[in-house]
């Protein structure tokens, strides 16, 4: 019995300090290159500085560069259906964790309106302001107006423009209805503005996407990501809608939007994760 016993001990006593080697390690990695990768956007933005076209492409691909080194970094695998808009764009998606940022940084290298807080973050807040994201405090309902400026200015430079609408991440058991505040702008030039769906998924033995991968509720960013960067690997699956929704009332668009993405969207969460995530 103790041979046997010793033998089923053995696997889980060496997996932990593998798994604990794997955190610091992948930790490590993320601080570094979202450091270097900083710096060489903002390098090469003032040396092109004079011109815009070689400026942007500039900016776009370091963008994506680091969006698919923190990717491989975390062991996070992305497929892709469907095709990303080419700038200047508007695309809106629902929203499960701060990991969204990473998996259309590495699709489609856009800009971001997030969160106000998000600045503040070690390493991703940072490389967010670097990168122009749009920030936007939903606790003032009069800062969508200067937001929806900015959104314009990037516009007209010739950037993508990526919005999470719904206005806060969730478990990913359904698409919950969008914001229309920050569709004012888009609904008065009836603009016609781009939809995909993201999901994810993680290994059967390990925990469930809705808990390990999403980022909803009053979970702390800290454990979290710490937790996160434990799995040995995970899936992001992004799905972008083939034709742009338009409409004049901003409240319609909003709605059509919600649909349009709900019809693409994958549940995260399983009949299994209902009794414990909730």
């Amino acid at each position: 019995m103790e041979p046997t016993l010793l033998s089923e001990l053995l696997p889980a006593a060496t997996s932990r300090p593998r798994r604990r080697g794997r955190i610091v390690r992948r930790a490590l990695l993320v601080g570094v290159w979202s450091a270097a990768s900083g710096a060489l956007f903002a390098l090469g933005s003032t040396l092109l500085w004079p011109w815009a076209r070689r400026r942007r492409q500039w900016e776009r691909g370091c963008v994506r560069s680091w969006g698919s080194g923190i990717a491989r970094v975390l062991g996070m695998r992305i497929t892709v259906e469907g095709s990303p808009p080419t700038p200047p764009f508007v695309l809106v998606s629902n929203h499960l964790s701060y990991l969204d940022i990473i998996v259309f940084a590495a699709v489609a290298g856009p800009t971001f309106v997030s969160r106000h807080d998000l600045r503040y973050w070690p390493g991703l807040g940072t490389l967010a302001r670097i990168a122009g994201t749009v920030f936007i405090d939903r606790e003032r309902r009069r800062h969508a107006i200067p937001v929806m400026e900015q959104i314009r200015r990037r516009l007209e430079g010739g950037h993508g423009v990526i919005i999470f609408a719904e206005g806060t991440s969730s478990k990913g058991d359904r698409v919950y209805p969008m914001k229309s505040s920050l569709l004012e702008l888009l609904a008065r030039e009836c603009r016609p503005v781009y939809y995909a769906a993201i999901g994810y998924r993680t290994p059967r033995a390990e925990e469930p996407a809705c808990r390990s991968v999403c980022w909803w509720g009053d979970m702390p960013f800290g454990p979290h990501f710490l937790a996160l960067c434990r799995l040995p690997r995970f899936e992001a699956s992004l799905s972008f809608g083939e034709e742009p929704v338009q409409d004049a009332d901003r409240k319609v668009l909003a709605a059509r939007l919600q649909r349009a993405i709900s019809e693409r969207f994958a549940p995260v969460v399983t009949s299994d994760d209902d009794e414990t995530v909730d």
